[in-house]
């Protein structure tokens, strides 16, 4: 039998703004050289921060549950002139998000 994969919780925000524009930094950089820059990528970017920071704001340290938000509320998000969808968004932020806790992607360690 397999173990579950243990949660992974972020440390509690000192300044969720600070943590909000280097996720959108962060991410709008993914955007652009996954495929092409595109100026939605900048409104794609900065909805999934905001979405973060009031996450974060409301006390939300556990990484799977801000994805969920964010694949939950970027549903609404016209992602028609973009190449994107709200999981690809999400996954990309789990990723950088576990990248910046030095946690390997791939395999969890």
């Amino acid at each position: 039998m397999t173990e579950p994969i243990p949660a992974i919780t972020l440390p509690r925000p000192e300044n969720p703004q600070l943590e909000g524009e280097w996720l959108r930094e962060r991410l709008l950089r993914w955007l652009d050289t996954e495929f092409i820059p595109e100026a939605v990528n900048q409104k794609i970017a900065q909805r999934a921060a905001q979405i973060f920071v009031r996450q974060r704001m409301e006390g939300e340290n556990d990484l799977g549950s801000l994805v969920i938000a964010i694949v939950t509320e970027m549903q609404s998000y016209d992602f028609s002139n973009s190449f994107y969808g709200e999981f690809a968004i999400a996954n990309a932020v789990s990723d950088l998000l576990l990248e910046s806790l030095g946690i390997d992607k791939c395999c969890g360690q």
